[in-house]
């Protein structure tokens, strides 16, 4: 049983008219709490969001959706096309630039993550940078045309009792000045790093708390006449006065700048407008016209939670989790934590899945925020470490900006400062991470940046290209993706560059795929299968078949080649698919009907 927070209701405040039974309570009307509603609603599986203020900040947070995120987003009918139509354009957010300022000395470049046409090989939709209040905001949209998912905002949690398999949550109607209860059979907790539920659970966590201030300044600025061509996504200001980054979100208009700052010489309370252009302006490197919309302070932190769930109330997103922006890591890792809960949270509440199925998310997730956050953590240190090679940790300001100065200009320091720049490229490179962890691994990969392929239980199935979309009428169907934003793609190539394998997975099945050479074998087993997942799982189960050659057809080539390999489908193997494009499990031709069933009946606890 969880406790219950310290703040008891007042009786002259609590309402009874408005109690709500509802499947699931989402804690917190963010990113990750709209995703999750909007996952279940396809389910169909109804919940209620709430969130505590009635308005989300308008100021861009996290601004980088991973490759993953984007399959995700495909996965569960949020077009891609259009996310990627809402966000910087490629050519614009390339690069990743160091400089004195912006109007100042160039000192060198970087490529901003995997957007050349080659990373296509491994995902169907490389990175996209869009501000986060942009994509919050095309889920809340689509969540009200879905209108099936009931959200209530400035509306805040209080506390919660869990009695059996029931949780009972007390909320406030902050407008009302109201209490009211929710009786749900999970909670979700998506109420951020400082999440009043992981509050109340008691549930600590592992990691450094603080160390380091930091300042997010929001501004309108048109920055395209100051760095002319040498755009980018990230600008890294090297001068010691203002050392930071500006993210571009839009060159023409919508900047943020984040900046380490001594709280004893400017402590947060006395930051105003006029301060901020002034840091600003030397950021900038010069004087241009621009409006300072915010400024918010806040504390560098690696924290994991020790346990991801009391009971029936499970933490989700930055409420397990959160990294410094090093990496870029924390939005994407709570966006793959709610698609790796969605499928087990509706298995239970459809009867397709047991109790035992929602352990699996503490096991499958928790060890990838584990990784990114050492990832993090590890991306600062490289950072802190070239800002040492320049000189610039110098506590007296003026020798620091001689060193910098005389570093970057020097011929014979200049290679030093080139090499301590290059050996920020993983930082820049997280594609092992986004898309090549897999389950029960407890490994550290060696390099963030590193990506093969895996063909075991656990991994993402791996992507290749279809020739087309799949045939069968059983399998999902998918608008084409446009892959027309890399130029450097001619018409023919685009044409094979519209379906993948992931499009194989509905979101709400398992999929068997195996090759039609052996589809009489494989379609026997599945004929066999069926009536006994019947007797555990009811009707609501699926296990959708996948023959290539008949229902699918890859793109020929080597990647066509690997990837048959890989899953061993010419010498008769079949893969078995999570509805999370996670493999469960691989068979060969010789697998007994009852060892594919024990498999199933042990992952989803009936």
């Amino acid at each position: 049983m969880a406790p219950r927070s310290g703040r008891e209701p007042d009786p002259d405040t609590t309402s009874s008219t408005n109690d709500v039974d509802i499947p699931i309570l989402i804690v917190g009307g963010g990113p990750t709490g709209f995703f999750l509603g909007h996952m279940l609603s396809q389910f169909g599986v109804k919940c209620l969001v709430i969130e505590r203020y009635p308005t989300r900040l308008a100021a861009p947070k996290a601004h980088a959706l991973s490759p993953r995120t984007l399959e995700i987003c495909r996965q569960f009918d949020l077009d891609v096309n259009e996310v990627r139509r809402l966000g910087s354009q490629r050519d614009d957010a390339y690069w990743v630039n160091f400089v004195t300022s912006l109007a100042g000395y160039y000192v060198g470049s970087l490529p901003y993550e995997r957007m050349d046409m080659e990373v296509l090989e491994h995902t169907s939709t490389m990175i996209h940078n869009i501000p986060q209040p942009t994509f919050e905001q095309f889920v809340a949209k689509r969540l009200a045309r879905d209108g099936v998912v009931d959200i209530r905002r400035n509306h805040s949690f209080v506390s919660c009792m869990q009695h059996d398999d029931r949780v009972t949550t007390l909320v406030e109607d902050r407008d009302a000045k109201k209490t009211y209860e929710v009786c749900s059979r999970h909670v979700i907790a998506c109420d951020g790093a400082k999440s009043r539920v992981r509050e109340t659970l008691e549930i600590e966590s592992e990691g450094e708390s603080t160390y380091d201030t930091m300042m997010t300044i929001h501004f309108n600025a048109d920055l395209r006449p100051v760095i002319n061509k040498q755009v980018g996504m990230l600008h890294w200001i090297m001068d010691p006065e203002v050392s930071g980054f500006i993210i571009g979100y839009d060159l023409s208009g919508n900047q943020v700048f984040i900046c380490n700052f001594d709280p004893n010489k400017h402590p947060a309370e006395s930051w105003d407008e006029q301060h901020c252009r002034k840091i600003l302006t030397a950021a900038i490197g010069c004087s241009i016209p621009f409006d300072v919309l915010s400024w918010r302070p806040w504390v560098l932190s690696r924290k994991v939670a020790k346990r991801y769930s009391v009971g029936n109330v499970f933490l989700v997103g930055d409420a397990a989790h959160s990294f410094p922006p090093t990496g870029g890591l924390g939005l994407n890792c709570g966006l793959a934590d709610v698609h790796n809960i969605a499928y087990k949270l509706a298995a239970i509440h459809q009867k397709w899945g047991g109790p035992s199925l929602l352990a699996t998310y503490e096991s499958d997730r928790r060890q990838v925020a584990l990784v990114y956050s050492q990832q993090s953590i590890k991306n600062g240190q490289q950072i802190f470490g070239l800002l040492k090679t320049l000189g610039t940790t110098d506590n007296d300001l003026e020798s620091a900006k001689r060193n910098l100065f005389q570093r970057i200009s020097d011929p014979n320091s200049l290679p030093d400062v080139l090499k301590g720049i290059e050996g920020q490229r993983e930082h820049f490179d997280n594609l092992g991470l986004h898309i090549g962890y897999v389950y029960g691994d407890t490994e550290i990969p060696a390099s963030a940046s590193l990506f093969v392929p895996s063909y075991r239980a656990g991994a993402r199935l791996p992507h290749a290209w279809l020739s087309s979309a799949p045939s069968s009428a059983k399998l999902p169907k998918f608008p084409p993706i446009d892959c027309s934003y890399v130029n450097e793609l001619d018409a023919s190539t685009l044409a094979y560059k519209q379906f993948s394998t992931l499009d194989l997975c509905a979101f709400d099945a398992f999929t068997l795929i195996f090759s039609t050479a052996f589809t009489t074998h494989w379609s026997s087993v599945l004929s066999e299968l069926r009536p006994n997942l019947l007797k555990s799982a009811g009707n609501g189960l699926k296990i959708n078949a996948a023959a290539l050659g008949e229902d699918f057809e890859l793109v020929t080539g080597a990647r066509r080649n690997e990837w048959v390999m890989g899953l061993q489908l010419e010498r008769g193997a079949a893969v078995l698919v999570r509805p999370d494009q996670h493999i469960l499990n691989c068979y060969g031709v010789n697998t007994q009907v009852g060892e594919i069933l024990k498999g199933l009946v042990t992952h989803l606890g009936l």
